[in-house]
């Protein structure tokens, strides 16, 4: 052993020993209380360099605020929910997908992650104070404990109050195979650089006249409501003549594209201005849809509204044509443009990924049964995502839609936990409303004392500045349930269903209406007491004895009329068995079905040795 690990080794023994940390809390502090916020780890691995970094940092701050008269509580945390823990239990139960864990069953899936995320547990506690941090990791709290729990939905309950809590729908983006919203934070972490491939589609406006729209996402087309352009740009009609050979003004079809995109749009084709106007002459103008079949229906909500051409300020002549094809369900500005144009919605993907069945009903769109428009890519396919847009390219070709395509090389948003390449989707979510509080968070932002000083003024500040509303819901399972009830039934005269926001468990008994009445029994007798061995090992066979079964069913029996359609055990073998013998002696009463007594097993039921 090196002088140097002796030296530390001797430090460390000495601080435990003199309870050095215990005394630094228990001095006197003058200043008062220094709170600390450390966001807590996950235990679903072991600590790793980066832990280190960010736990020294986390380490030297209280430790001086201690030095100036500050009393510093530090407790560790162990951060338990979130799809962190379900994608790791996903791959030990080979579950694929959302749709496979509800199979599986949503209890059992909880159950197998609450019980691995404290599996590393043990690692972190001889790291932690191995590098000199001090820490109470004796008091420690875990976010998936009733109290944490409960903490939360006090904060979500004032913050409601205080009207800061609204649910809405809003274009967020979305993972197709985690089948859930990420925040803007989230999704900050996962860009990567992939292929594309850009298409440059054709809208006709009338016979033998198009308006040109570039998308780099081919799938959403299927979902186009309305075209946009910039009312202030000025537009070209242009004829493009028939082939290379032919002469100026032999023109066949008659194009519409923003003049400064001339040039990208067309390349190397001739072509001829025949009038210029600008945007604002163009909007109000009908096209025909592109998947007529799909939208023959004129019962689609605002349909009277769609397929036109709107003014919108988003659109830029940077790239494609100076036209943007509107799909209200797949963007965030395609979404506005429909809030502010009452535009129809046609959202043709489901939060899978896949394209749902009512649009592939029809035979012209047969083709598309079962693709998923952003597959992860994988060893075996590389470009599987492409695979989708080539299909939805085919068909505008074979149907005269198709004016150009180019590959596309641009960075796009992945899922930071299972790299799935994200879809920008509109759906439902809680929202804090933090447009809201926004200018007393740039000002507060502004009295902090940075270091290094740009961090708060230009990362952090500009974030502050362009700070959205967060969504804060996920359609998931494991993790703190938003305290949310809603009436099934709605009031008179109301349109919305009443709701009931939940800040603690005391709350909830306010609300509860079932009259529950518990009974308590032991198990049966076991091998175990016979042979005076105790067993808290709910891995080790102890079986009931025949005295023992004996001894279940008789509880059973006498326990028959009191209606009881649930029946809680923990995991011990000898308790299970008791438990399923119960349950059924009481399914022998005429009056309850076999299959309604419900077998639930709680492992926090369990034996101290």
């Amino acid at each position: 052993m090196s002088s140097h690990s002796e030296r530390e080794e001797k430090i460390l023994s000495f601080w435990k020993e003199k309870g050095i940390f215990a005394k630094t809390l228990s001095k006197e502090s003058p200043k008062g209380e220094f709170t600390f916020y450390d966001g807590p780890p996950f235990a679903t691995g072991t600590p790793h360099y980066g832990h280190f970094l960010a736990g020294t940092m986390k380490d030297v701050i209280p430790r001086w605020k201690t030095m100036q008269g500050y009393h510093v509580a530090r407790r560790w945390g162990w951060d338990c929910h979130g799809l962190p823990a379900e994608n790791l239990i996903e791959k030990e139960l080979g579950l694929k997908s959302k749709k496979d864990i509800l199979e599986y069953g949503i209890d059992k899936f909880n159950d197998a992650a609450r019980a691995s995320v404290m599996r590393y547990a043990d690692e972190w506690r001889k790291v932690v104070p191995r590098l000199g941090r001090f820490v109470d990791m004796d008091d420690d709290y875990r976010t998936m404990d009733t109290s944490y729990t409960e903490s939360v939905w006090w904060i979500f309950k004032n913050l409601y109050e205080k009207g800061l809590i609204y649910e809405g729908f809003k274009s967020m983006n979305l993972c197709p195979r985690c089948e859930t919203t990420l925040s803007n934070f989230e999704v900050a972490q996962g860009y990567k650089d992939i292929t594309d491939i850009s298409v440059y589609v054709k809208f006709k406006l009338s016979e033998a006249t198009y308006f040109i729209a570039w998308t780099t996402t081919p799938w959403t087309l299927p979902g186009n409501v309305a075209l946009a352009v910039n009312p202030d740009i000025y537009y070209a009609k242009v004829h493009l003549v028939a082939d290379e050979n032919a002469t100026v003004g032999s023109a066949i079809e008659t194009y519409i594209v923003a003049e400064s995109r001339l040039a990208a749009v067309f390349k190397d084709k001739k072509y001829e201005i025949v009038e210029k106007v600008k945007g604002s002459a163009l909007t109000g103008l009908s096209y025909e849809p592109i998947f007529k079949t799909y939208f023959n229906d004129k019962s689609l909500k605002n349909h009277e509204n769609g397929w036109k051409v709107y003014a919108a300020d988003f659109v830029t002549t940077e790239d494609g044509a100076g036209i943007v094809h509107i799909a209200p369900a797949f963007g965030a500005d395609d979404y506005n443009l429909l809030l502010k144009n009452n535009l129809p919605f046609v959202q043709h993907v489901a939060v899978d990924g896949t394209f749902k069945k009512e649009f592939t009903e029809s035979a012209d769109t047969a083709g598309f049964v079962g693709l998923h428009v952003k597959p992860k890519d994988s060893a075996e396919d590389k470009n599987a995502h492409q695979n989708t847009d080539i299909e939805v390219i085919k068909w505008l070709a074979h149907n005269g839609f198709l004016f150009e395509k180019e590959k596309l090389i641009h960075s796009y948003p992945h899922c930071w936990r299972c790299e799935t390449p994200l879809i920008n989707y509109a759906t439902s979510s809680w929202f804090v409303k933090v447009t809201d509080i926004k200018d007393k968070l740039v000002a507060v932002n502004k009295k902090i004392t940075w270091v290094p000083e740009e961090v708060g003024q230009g990362r952090f500040g500009n974030w502050l500045e362009g700070a959205r509303d967060w969504a804060i819901s996920r359609s998931r399972f494991w993790g703190a349930p938003i305290p949310v009830w809603r009436e099934e039934e709605r009031e008179k005269g109301k349109e919305e269903s009443k709701l009931h926001v939940i800040g603690s468990i005391a709350d909830i008994k306010k609300h509860s209406r079932a009259k529950n009445k518990y009974y308590v029994i032991r198990h049966g007798q076991s091998e175990g007491n016979v042979n005076s061995i105790l067993n808290g090992d709910v891995n080790k066979p102890n079986h009931l004895t025949a005295e023992g079964r004996e001894q279940a069913k008789k509880s059973g029996i006498a326990l028959r009329d009191y209606g009881i359609d649930l029946v809680v055990a923990s995991p011990f073998m000898r308790t299970q068995e008791t438990a399923k013998i119960v349950i059924e002696e009481l399914s022998r009463n005429s009056s309850v079905e076999a299959n309604k007594i419900q077998l639930v097993t709680d492992s926090r039921i369990h034996e101290r040795i």
